[in-house]
């Protein structure tokens, strides 16, 4: 790569590496992972820098890259997910934390126990801000794909939260 090409990437990394980053953590909800993901997906950018023509689309692309690469990585066995009876205790000092934090909490941990799929099309959609239109291309489906899937990862957030649903919809 030509040193030009290197400077371009290299500004484009630092200006868009910590927004990939938290929306690889919202979909794969651990730092480390996201940390991984965010770099295996800048990899990729960097890659095909020298063939990519139109700078103004590198977000879509990094979007799209980063949803393949979270939904690749949550189908590894050694990333699988396990059920359980009985969660965990929280620690002691979540009593003293403001309830923006609680909410923000509440919501990642039911977004956890959303499938990987689902849980990108709700990423993308209502924290990205993306339309059906924008998911259905970033994920390389239809769009009655990412509307189902939206109503599933929607019906699964609600049963993954539970009661405290109700206490969210009072804070708002």
């Amino acid at each position: 790569m030509e040193q030009r090409e290197e400077q371009e990437f290299a500004e484009y990394f630092a200006a868009r590496r910590e927004a990939v980053r938290r929306m690889a953590y919202m979909m794969c909800g651990d730092w480390h992972r996201a940390d991984d993901l965010t770099q295996n997906a800048f990899i990729a950018v960097h890659r095909r820098w020298h063939k990519i023509r139109d700078k103004e689309a590198l977000d879509a692309y990094v979007r799209r890259t980063l949803t393949r690469a979270v939904i690749d990585d949550s189908r590894r066995p050694w990333r699988r997910e396990r059920a359980v009876d009985e969660l965990p205790e929280h620690s002691a000092d979540r009593v003293d934390m403001d309830d923006s934090v609680v909410t923000r909490r509440t919501l990642l941990a039911g977004l956890r126990l959303v499938p990987p799929k689902q849980r990108a099309v709700l990423v993308l959609r209502y924290l990205e801000g993306l339309d059906v239109a924008g998911v259905a291309e970033v994920m390389k489906c239809s769009e009655g794909n990412v509307k189902s899937q939206t109503a599933r990862g929607l019906e699964a957030l609600r049963a993954a939260l539970g009661d405290s649903l109700g206490d969210l919809r009072s804070m708002s």
